[in-house]
């Protein structure tokens, strides 16, 4: 739809929606490419703004923060503020206003590739449960998956990335200083979630543990695998139609089942990237990349 490569399994209503939305004052969008760092960073954001009081239930998820690409018009209108929209899409198409605040998170390409690959693999609605890395890597390499090319995403957000609108972060940034991250991130959202930090350190502390890999693994791993709840009583359109979609693939049986939070680590890529398919990134992304700063945020390893 309009260029972009979504997930088959998401209600094409719901994909239009998103890309239609007009934005209002006060919104917050957490964009990324997928497997990037979205997650972790729309349960952070959501701690924040919760002034780093515990979620009790993980299906209230989708409703707090809600993923509007699958979820559409339903879930912008059902989130409670304030709160933070997830999107995948390109800023070149991104439902953008002045008065909006938007959250970028870059990443390695090479972890994304690694990350995004066991995604599709091993969520039944791609289809790809028998998928091999080599043909991922290429269908990575060609801009050929969901959300396009890689390279093409990041540098249509790039240009925009000292915004006063936009804030812009890196995995690995996250994993190196999360908290340093936090404070950045709270500024960035208002006043009153800094002043909240300063004035009880419980604060800070509450929204590191409750946003820490091992927290967010136990409680949120399932997110997009067994609920047919969303939280608020009934089920999203957006929600059912992936569902149903789903259920109606001939799936084979004993499927390992989909774990949306996987490993959270750095440099994964050693482990599944063959020599010629690593000189072949390096050189793609010297190629797309030189004129950025981006060459130091990832140096060529």
């Amino acid at each position: 739809m309009n260029g972009i490569i979504y997930p088959e399994m998401f209600s094409p209503k719901c994909f239009k929606e998103a890309l239609q939305y007009k934005p209002k004052l006060g919104d917050v969008f957490i964009c990324s490419y997928p497997k990037c760092g979205t997650t972790w960073m729309q349960i952070l954001v959501l701690y924040i703004f919760r002034k780093g009081q515990k979620l009790n239930n993980p299906s209230e998820f989708h409703q707090l923060a809600p993923y509007i690409d699958m979820l559409g018009q339903e879930s912008i209108d059902k989130m409670p503020r304030p709160g933070a929209f997830k999107t995948h899409l390109p800023y070149s198409q991104m439902p953008y206003s002045k008065d909006a605040k938007y959250i970028f998170v870059a990443r390695n390409p090479k972890d994304c590739c690694v990350s995004l690959y066991y995604h599709i693999k091993n969520q039944h609605g791609f289809e790809f449960w028998d998928g091999e890395f080599s043909d991922f890597f290429e269908l990575f390499m060609d801009g050929e998956v969901i959300f396009n090319d890689y390279f093409d995403y990041l540098l249509d957000w790039y240009p925009h990335r000292n915004d006063p609108n936009l804030f812009y972060t890196t995995y690995e940034d996250m994993k190196k200083d999360i908290q340093s991250v936090i404070l950045r991130l709270s500024r960035f959202l208002g006043e009153e979630y800094i002043d909240a930090i300063e004035k009880d350190n419980a604060v800070l502390n509450n929204i590191k543990l409750f946003s820490h890999f091992d927290h967010v693994k136990e409680k949120f791993s399932n997110l997009y695998t067994v609920n047919r709840d969303s939280g608020t009583g009934n089920m999203y359109e957006g929600l059912k139609y992936r569902i149903d979609f789903t259920a109606s693939l001939d799936i084979p049986k004993n499927l390992p089942g989909l774990q949306f939070v996987r490993k959270g680590i750095i440099g994964d890529w050693k482990n599944h990237f063959s020599p010629e398919q690593t000189e072949r990134l390096n050189r793609k992304f010297l190629l797309k990349l030189k004129d950025t700063d981006v060459l130091q945020w990832y140096p060529e390893e």
